[in-house]
C-alpha cells in the first residue's frame, strides 16, 4: 500500500512532463484518472515507431498505473462530467499553455473557489508569472534557453542537448515533489494550493555548482566535454578496448590510482588544486597510461583499490546487469493489446510503503465506462448517450 493510497489525481496532461509527474504519484499508490481526447488521445500514442500491436513504446514508458478516460471537456456534456470528477479528487495536474484553462474556467482560481482543498499543479514552459508566461515550452528549447546546452558537449563542437528530455523529466519530478509538499501542508491547514512549475526554472535549478562558479567568477562556464570543471581526473578515458569513466574525487583516491597505474607524477599533482591548474599537462599522461590495458583490467584493479570508475555501457549492458535486476528496475507487465511488455521500475525505495508497478499503461479509453458508471453513477443509457454525442 503506497503512501498516496487515499489520494485521487485527475490527470489533464499529455506528452512527457505531466505524465511523468502523475506516473510518479501513481507508483506511490495514488489513483490517477487520465483524461484523453476521444480522437487520438495523448499525443505520444502516435509517436513512433516503434509500436507494439499499435501501441506506442513512448506512451507505454510513462503511463503505467493509470486509468484512461476519453472525454471532450470542451463539450457542455463533457464539461459537466469533468466537473463531477473534479469534485471527487484531491489533485488536478495540467500542462496546458497558461491561459488555456483560464478561458475555460478550469484554472486554479476558478476551481479552488469551489474546492478549497484541491491541490492544483501546473507545468508549463515559463511558469504562470512573468513576461513570457504565455509562451509554449519545448524540451530542446528550454535546455537551450536554460543554459544547460551551453555546458553540454565538446569544447570544439556545437552545443548538444542531453540524450533524454531532461527539461520535461525534471519538471515532472519537481511537480511531483511540489504536490507531495502541498498535500502534506493540507493536512495542517485544510486548504490546497497552486503548484506552479516552469520548465525554465527546472533547467536553471539543475545548474547548481556551475551557477555557483558563475556567481563567484562572473565568467560563464564553457563546454568541457566529459571533464569536470573543479575535479581532476574526473572524466572519460579510452582503454585498449573502449571508454570508461574515472572519477577521482579525493587526494587519497589519487594516490591509490597512481599506485594501480604505476604513475609517479610527483608533488605537483598531489592535491586536487594542483591537478585542476595543471590539467593540460596531466591529462595526456594519465590517458597514455590507461591505453595500455582493456577496461576490465582497470576497473577490476581500481575498484579493488577503492577508486571510483565504470564502463561506458550500452543499454544492452545496463539491462543485463544483475544489480539492475536485483533492484527491480525492469518490470514485466501484461498489456491488454501489446501482450508481454517491460517497463522501468521506480527508483524510490520506501521500506514500509513502497512504490509499485501494478497495472499496465491503459489503452485509449479503457476505463471510460467503469469510471463514469462506478464513480459518477451514470446509467448505461447515459454513457451511451455521451458516446453517441462524441463526448467520450
Amino acid at each position: 500500500m503506497g503512501p498516496f493510497q487515499d489520494i485521487t489525481v485527475l490527470d489533464l496532461t499529455r506528452v512527457l512532463s505531466g505524465p511523468y509527474c502523475t506516473m510518479l504519484l501513481a507508483d506511490l499508490g495514488a489513483r490517477v484518472i487520465k483524461i484523453e481526447q476521444p480522437k487520438g488521445g495523448d499525443d505520444t500514442r502516435q509517436w513512433g515507431p516503434p509500436f507494439v500491436a499499435g501501441e506506442s513504446a513512448y506512451f507505454l514508458s510513462i503511463n503505467r498505473n493509470k486509468e484512461s478516460v476519453t472525454l471532450d471537456f470542451k463539450h457542455p456534456k463533457g464539461r459537466a462530467v469533468l466537473d463531477r470528477l473534479i469534485a471527487n479528487v484531491d489533485v488536478v495536474v495540467e500542462n496546458f499553455r497558461p491561459g488555456t484553462l483560464e478561458r475555460l474556467k478550469l484554472d486554479y482560481a476558478s476551481l479552488s473557489a469551489k474546492h478549497p482543498r484541491l491541490v492544483y499543479a501546473s507545468i508549463s514552459g515559463f511558469g504562470h508569472t512573468g513576461s513570457r508566461s504565455r509562451e509554449a515550452g519545448y524540451d530542446a528549447v528550454l535546455q537551450a534557453e536554460g543554459g544547460l546546452m551551453s555546458i553540454t558537449g565538446s569544447p570544439d563542437a556545437p552545443a548538444v542537448r542531453v540524450g533524454v528530455a531532461i527539461a520535461d523529466i525534471t519538471s515532472g519530478m519537481f511537480a511531483a515533489q511540489g504536490i507531495s509538499a502541498a498535500l502534506y501542508a493540507r493536512e495542517r491547514t485544510g486548504r490546497g494550493q497552486h503548484v506552479d512549475i516552469a520548465m525554465l526554472d527546472s533547467v536553471a535549478a539543475l545548474l547548481t555548482y556551475q551557477a555557483g562558479i558563475y556567481f563567484v567568477t562572473e565568467t560563464p562556464p564553457v563546454r568541457l566535454g566529459n571533464r569536470h570543471p573543479t575535479i581532476v581526473p574526473y572524466e572519460t578515458f579510452t582503454a585498449a578496448d573502449g571508454d570508461f569513466v574515472l572519477a577521482v574525487g579525493t587526494d587519497e583516491q589519487w594516490k591509490k590510482f597512481c599506485a594501480v597505474a604505476a604513475l609517479d607524477l610527483g608533488e605537483q599533482f598531489a592535491t586536487n588544486r594542483g591537478r585542476v591548474t595543471g590539467y593540460a599537462d596531466l591529462r595526456p599522461r594519465v590517458a597514455e597510461a590507461l591505453r595500455n590495458h582493456p577496461r576490465s583490467y582497470w576497473i577490476e584493479r581500481l575498484r579493488a583499490a577503492g577508486v571510483p570508475c565504470g564502463s561506458v555501457r550500452s543499454f544492452d549492458e545496463v539491462f543485463a546487469d544483475p544489480q539492475i535486476a536485483s533492484r527491480d528496475m525492469v518490470v514485466p507487465m501484461a498489456h491488454p493489446v501489446a501482450g508481454d511488455i517491460r517497463v522501468l521500475g521506480s527508483p524510490l525505495r520506501l521500506s514500509d510503503t513502497p512504490a509499485s508497478q501494478r497495472t499496465a499503461p491503459p489503452t485509449l479509453g479503457q476505463h471510460t465506462d467503469s469510471v463514469l458508471r462506478n464513480d459518477l453513477g451514470l446509467s448505461l443509457d447515459a454513457v451511451d448517450d455521451l458516446r453517441v454525442s462524441g463526448v467520450i
